[in-house]
C-alpha cells in the first residue's frame, strides 16, 4: 500500500497593518518630532497665553461701546475667538509637514512602501487636532484663572472642542491640498496668510460684527471661521441657541468633507507625478 500524500497546507496570509494602525504610527511620528523640539512645544503653549492676555487687555473697553451688548465680560466674549484663532492658524500651516517630507524624499519613500495612503492624509489631521485641543484647554484654563466664567460647563467645553476639531479639519485639508499642488514652502506661506488674516478680521472673534459695516456682516455669514466662533460662543453661553450651534457645526462638517475630498484628489495628482 502506498500512503496517500496529504496536500500541503498553505501558509496563513497575515493581514497587513490596518488603516487605523498606520494612522496611529504616522501620528506618533509627528508627535515624536514635535517632542524633540522643546522650543516648538513651549511656543505653542505660551502663544495662547500671549494672545488671550494681550487681546484681553487691548480691547477690554470695547464692551462698554453702545451696541456691543453681549451681557458678559470681554474676556468671556474673547475666549472662544482666541481658541478658534489658534486652531485656524495652526491648521493653515499643517501643509509644511508634507513639503518637508517632499524635500527630504520621505514622501516618495512612503509612496513606494505599503503605507496606507488614507492614513498619510488623516494622520496630519489627527496631529493638528490634538495640538489644537491642548491649546484650547490652555486658553480656557487661563481665562478661568483670569476671572472668566463659562456657564456652558463641561458640555459646553466639549462642544467648543468639537468646533475646534471641525475647523482644524477644514483648514488642515486645505493646507495639505495646497502643499501637494504647489510643493513650495513660500507658496504655502503666501496663500495661508492671504486666507487666514482676512477670515479672522471678517468675523466676530475680537469685535462684535454688529458694530462693523453692513458688508462685513454680510460676508461674515459665509465665513467658515465665523461659523466656528459661533459654535464656540454658543457652546460656552448660559443659554445656547442649539439650532444655531448645530446649524453652524453642520456647515463646518460639510465643508470639512469637501476639503478632505480635495486633499485626497491633490494627493492622487502628486502620486501620478511623483
Amino acid at each position: 500500500m502506498t500512503a496517500t500524500a496529504l496536500p500541503a497546507s498553505r501558509p496563513q496570509r497575515r493581514n497587513g497593518p490596518t488603516f487605523l494602525t498606520h494612522t496611529l504610527l504616522l501620528t506618533g511620528r509627528q508627535l515624536r518630532a514635535a517632542w524633540r523640539m522643546p522650543a516648538f512645544l513651549v511656543m505653542n503653549l505660551v502663544q495662547p497665553v500671549i494672545w488671550l492676555l494681550l487681546f484681553g487687555q487691548l480691547f477690554k473697553s470695547v464692551i462698554d461701546i453702545p451696541g456691543f451688548g453681549v451681557g458678559q465680560s470681554y474676556l468671556e466674549y474673547l475666549t472662544p475667538g482666541v481658541v478658534m484663532m489658534l486652531a485656524l492658524f495652526g491648521s493653515a500651516w499643517s501643509g509644511t509637514v508634507y513639503i518637508q517630507d517632499m524635500d527630504r524624499g520621505v514622501m516618495d519613500r512612503f509612496l513606494t512602501s505599503p503605507t496606507n495612503r488614507g492614513a498619510m492624509i488623516v494622520s496630519t489631521l489627527v496631529y493638528q487636532s490634538l495640538l489644537a485641543v491642548v491649546q484650547s484647554l490652555v486658553v480656557v484654563g487661563i481665562a478661568f484663572w483670569a476671572g472668566a466664567r463659562f456657564e456652558g460647563g463641561v458640555v459646553g467645553i466639549l462642544l467648543l472642542l468639537l468646533g475646534v476639531v471641525l475647523l482644524t479639519a477644514v483648514f488642515c485639508s486645505l493646507s495639505n491640498a495646497v502643499a501637494l499642488l504647489a510643493r513650495e514652502q513660500t507658496a504655502l506661506i503666501g496663500i495661508s496668510q492671504l486666507i487666514t488674516l482676512p477670515l479672522m478680521f471678517l468675523s466676530s472673534a475680537i469685535m462684535n460684527t454688529k458694530l462693523s459695516p453692513e458688508w462685513v456682516q454680510n460676508v461674515s455669514a459665509y465665513n467658515p471661521f465665523e461659523w466656528a466662533v459661533i459654535v464656540g460662543r454658543q457652546a460656552l453661553s448660559a443659554h445656547p441657541d442649539w439650532a444655531t450651534l448645530w446649524a453652524h457645526a453642520g456647515l463646518l462638517a460639510t465643508l470639512a468633507v469637501v476639503m478632505a475630498a480635495w486633499a485626497t484628489s491633490a494627493f492622487r495628482v502628486y502620486q501620478r507625478s511623483a
